[in-house]
């Protein structure tokens, strides 16, 4: 019998595209061996009919294929990044990460060309309370309608909801190569993307030295340094699906640099900052950063969201 490898997957177009990628690279390097999909539904994947936010909670995508790994049901499970939670659980690492795809957000429209253009009182479709917060501060006059469900379900209610726009990852477009459809890119300083959008995780048994040796030729370093400046961010701050907060790193001229946000929920307030430093400083770069944004007044704001004293 071949050796084997069995990838953990959501079911989602998207999710099966991300693994699939990853399954061709093995299979690709590794050509005696059997490389294979198993899929799990998550809690996230379950509950579509109401907002992220609402639901609660950190790992509503991750939670069952980690614990499929923990079983040795998976050898390994790939994740988006921007949906992993900073805490890990034991036993397990996130000990590779690709290079990361581009981490903009887009407009898809029908009728606009751009969030300029779209008419008062337009209607967009995102479930995202960060892209929420910082569409509202760019344009009060806007209806923002909570859309779930995976890429394909949010294009067709674009149609079927008759929406002015829908927001959607750049990257997993380009994924599902449905890039064709973006109707205008959202530049950074319109619209700060998720802490990890565009880059996959791989993550597997920490003990598991086979499996890390087999993975390694997958890390990208820069992205590595990256999101661990924006990662820390986000542990500082507690941060997850409920939260309008947002982070982009990037390495240039031998620096690390770093800007993030906390917006409040109805987007009248967006506090926003950037630092830099070396990478070896990523960690405390993130966490210099975020404590920055709290004293500027983002403590009050997740004070509110979280219902609790947030310092």
């Amino acid at each position: 019998m071949k050796e084997q490898i069995i990838i953990a997957t959501r079911g989602s177009k998207l999710a099966l595209a991300q693994a699939g990628w990853v399954q061709a690279q093995l299979q690709g390097r590794y050509p005696q061996m059997e490389i294979s999909l198993r899929i799990i539904k998550t809690t996230g994947d379950k509950i579509l009919d109401v907002p992220l936010a609402q639901v609660g909670g950190k790992g509503l995508f991750t939670k069952e294929i980690e614990q499929a790994i923990l079983d040795k049901e998976a050898d390994l499970g790939v994740h988006s990044m921007k949906d992993v939670p900073t805490e890990i659980p034991p036993g397990l690492t996130i000990g590779v990460i690709t290079a990361r795809e581009d981490e903009r957000d887009a407009l898809i429209s029908n009728h606009w060309k751009s969030l300029e253009d779209l008419p008062p009182g337009g209607r967009i479709g995102t479930s995202s309370l960060r892209r929420r917060a910082q569409l509202l501060h760019l344009r009060p006059d806007l209806q923002i309608q909570s859309m779930r469900g995976n890429v394909d379900t949010r294009i067709k209610k674009l149609a079927s909801e008759q929406l002015d726009g829908i927001i959607l990852a750049v990257a997993g477009l380009k994924r599902l190569g449905l890039a064709h459809l973006i109707t205008c890119t959202l530049p950074i300083t319109q619209m700060l993307p998720a802490i990890g959008q565009g880059a996959l995780g791989l993550e597997f048994r920490e003990q598991d030295s086979r499996i890390r040796e087999m993975l390694a030729f997958f890390d990208d370093p820069d992205c590595h340094i990256t999101l661990r400046a924006e990662r820390a961010f986000l542990n500082r701050l507690e941060g997850g699906c409920q939260v309008p907060i947002a982070a982009r790193s990037y390495l240039e001229g031998g620096y690390l640099k770093l800007e993030g946000l906390i917006g409040s929920l109805d987007g009248k307030v967006i506090i926003r900052e950037k630092i830099e430093g070396l990478p070896m400083e990523a960690e405390s770069l993130g966490i210099r950063l975020a404590q920055g944004l709290l004293e500027q007044g983002g403590a009050e704001i997740l004070s509110e969201i979280y219902g609790r004293s947030f310092a």
